[in-house]
């Protein structure tokens, strides 16, 4: 049964004879009939669903803020058989504005609907045609989020309050609000991301696009949430959408109507989406950058390996073959999201030293036994690390100890869960490594990131003198709790980004310190920042630490920068940011091993990258 949650309806409710469908709708985001009954409401069916049919007004409307579509919902209407698409029905109802949630856009709809006459039979109609007859705009999604949909602060308006007039032609939302309850066609359609749990998939079709990557995904970008792609969700025949889709699937063309649904413009198609091609090849392939040995050529790699614990022996060996056979083996590797010896399990159990030793291990056997893995970590405090219960999910290093060693080799002090980390003259740190600022409030429920200082040993002392390398291990706090972006708060709820800025700032202040005692020294911060670069979190980081962001630094280009998936944005979370002094010379590459494939067939939900520097 759909959940009862109405927005607008008038206890007293009027009764009102709409003169069509158009000014049912209005050309705002709530109907001006909203709570009133209405009558002699005539219209072509367009589609027929489980629960409803959408009918289309014979007087179609010159305003394209106004949808002559609506949606009437009547379980009892949608099963009657002697009700077909082409018929012309009159019939009554009362309008509402409904959403299951109120963080949720509200949908205008016709309800308690009784047909009053069938006019016609057969009547012919055909559907707009997305990108020809109408086109979404490429940037801006709400005029309601200030010109930024990722601003802060967020959550300054409602557009359920604010029921601003309609812009479809500037503002996204806005288009397919214009067109909600329309029968509409996408030609040539492409997947910008992959199917989420339900077999729904986002896509663009022959439209201008923004932001486009080498892959035909879309790349967020600032200010810019890609507004002009649409969830395409369940078909209305009863077949099913696959579930193994891929970003850039090519499909046949899409036709269905619009809706509006758990916080998404949608279109439910007529029938399951068939795909004609998908690209080539199936991953971006192993990293050119490849350890010299030397402090001329030292690796680093970063590697979100999403709940990783010694029990999943699937996942272990899938993520060892991506260390050996995609990262090659970088030198050092930041990673995160390392469960502790006995994963979920929730029972006090916070070390992860078999989790650890299960990577390295998995890792020495693929490559035949020429790479074996030290590693470096701090157990947290049990429960106070966040992810998932029981896990108490922490950052690590694995090094290379034929090439590299924490700084003070056999005499470092290593850090606890609970102590700060200092900058000393030299410089260096105290503990080696060091958790920064564990008591602050900003690592509440949330990863303290690892700081250490690491130095050549053996053959590539002797090859190169080599400077300390710095490094800082992140992982910020999850966006949970946010709101959709095309949800009701403007801008949108951005979870977590108050504590993200306040991680970024006290992460920020402890890489300062170094560079405030060695203007040159090599410092990089690496990790799942879980925010873009653009963003507040990471730009306040970017500020107050004194660190570039890699990707600038090597001129990446800006649609090239992603390592995550998410609805219909391909985006980066995952950044590497260094000193002046690290970034001159360096190399720094993206590994689409995961985010190109199928959902079934991911290792991480996060790519991996690997950088190359001179640290002479």
């Amino acid at each position: 049964m759909k959940a009862a949650s109405v927005l607008a309806c008038i206890a007293a409710a009027g009764s009102v004879s709409a003169q069509s469908i158009g000014e049912i709708n209005g050309y705002r985001f709530l109907s001006p009939y909203a709570g009133q009954n209405v009558t002699n409401v005539t219209g072509v069916v367009t589609a027929k669903g489980p629960s409803g049919i959408w009918l289309r007004s014979l007087e179609t409307t010159r305003d394209e803020r106004v949808s002559d579509g609506i949606y009437v919902y009547g379980s009892a209407l949608a099963r009657n058989t002697s009700i077909a698409t082409g018929d012309v029905l009159v019939l009554n109802g009362i309008v509402s504005e409904y959403r299951s949630s109120v963080a949720y856009l509200p949908m205008t709809e016709i309800t308690s609907p009784k047909v009053a006459a069938i006019l016609e039979h057969n009547h012919t109609f055909a559907p707009i045609e997305l990108g020809k007859q109408r086109s979404p705009p490429t940037k801006l999604m709400s005029s309601l989020d200030s010109g930024d949909v990722f601003g802060v602060p967020n959550n300054q308006s409602l557009v359920s309050v604010a029921n601003p007039i309609l812009q479809p032609k500037k503002y996204g939302l806005d288009f397919w609000e214009s067109l909600l309850g329309e029968y509409v066609t996408i030609k040539n359609p492409r997947a910008v991301g992959r199917p989420n749990q339900y077999a729904e998939t986002w896509v663009v079709g022959t439209w201008a696009t923004t932001g486009e990557n080498e892959r035909t995904g879309l790349t967020v970008s600032p200010k810019d949430g890609n507004p002009e792609a649409i969830l395409i969700t369940s078909p209305l025949d009863g077949t099913s959408n696959s579930e193994d889709g891929k970003l850039g699937d090519r499909f046949e063309d899409i036709t269905g109507v619009v809706t509006q649904a758990f916080g998404f413009y949608q279109i439910q198609p007529l029938t399951k989406l068939t795909v004609i091609s998908s690209r080539e090849p199936a991953v971006s392939g192993a990293t050119t950058l490849v350890s010299d040995g030397t402090c001329s050529g030292i690796t680093v790699g970063g590697y979100n390996i999403e709940n990783f614990a010694p029990s999943d022996t699937a996942h272990v060996a899938a993520v060892a073959s991506h260390i050996v056979n995609y990262l090659k083996t970088p030198d050092l590797l930041a990673v995160q999201e390392i469960q502790d010896n006995n994963g979920e399990t929730n029972d006090g159990t916070v070390d992860s030293g078999l989790t650890l030793s299960t990577l390295a291990d998995a890792i020495a056997t693929l490559s035949n036994g020429s790479v074996v893995y030290n590693f470096t970590y701090i157990n947290p405090i049990d429960g106070e690390n966040g992810g998932a219960p029981g896990g108490n999910i922490r950052n690590a290093y694995l090094y290379r100890p034929d090439i590299l060693q924490l700084q003070g080799g056999s005499d470092v002090v290593i850090g606890d869960s609970v102590t700060a980390n200092e900058v000393l003259k030299g410089p260096t740190l105290k503990y080696n490594p060091g958790l920064i600022d564990p008591a602050n409030a900003a690592w509440a429920d949330s990863r303290k990131p690892l700081a250490a200082a690491w130095e050549l040993v053996g053959t590539a002392a002797k090859k190169g003198k080599g400077k300390t390398l710095f490094t800082v291990n992140v992982h910020f706090t999850s966006k949970g709790g946010s709101t959709s972006l095309h949800g009701d708060a403007r801008p949108p709820v951005n979870g977590g980004v108050d504590q993200r800025i306040a991680q970024g700032q006290t992460a920020g202040a402890f890489v300062a310190e170094i560079l405030a005692r060695d203007p040159n020294a090599r410092v990089l911060t690496i990790g799942d920042f879980n925010e873009y670069a653009f963003a507040a979190p990471v730009q306040t980081f970017a500020r107050v630490s004194g660190l570039e962001d890699l990707d600038e630094v090597v001129k990446i280009p800006a649609t090239e920068r992603y390592s995550y998936l998410y609805d219909m944005n391909s985006q980066e979370l995952d950044h590497i940011f260094v000193s002046k002094k690290l970034g001159k010379g360096a190399k720094f590459e993206h590994l689409h091993v995961n985010t190109w494939l199928t959902y079934d067939d991911i290792t991480s939900d996060h790519d991996p990258s690997v950088a190359k520097f001179n640290i002479c």
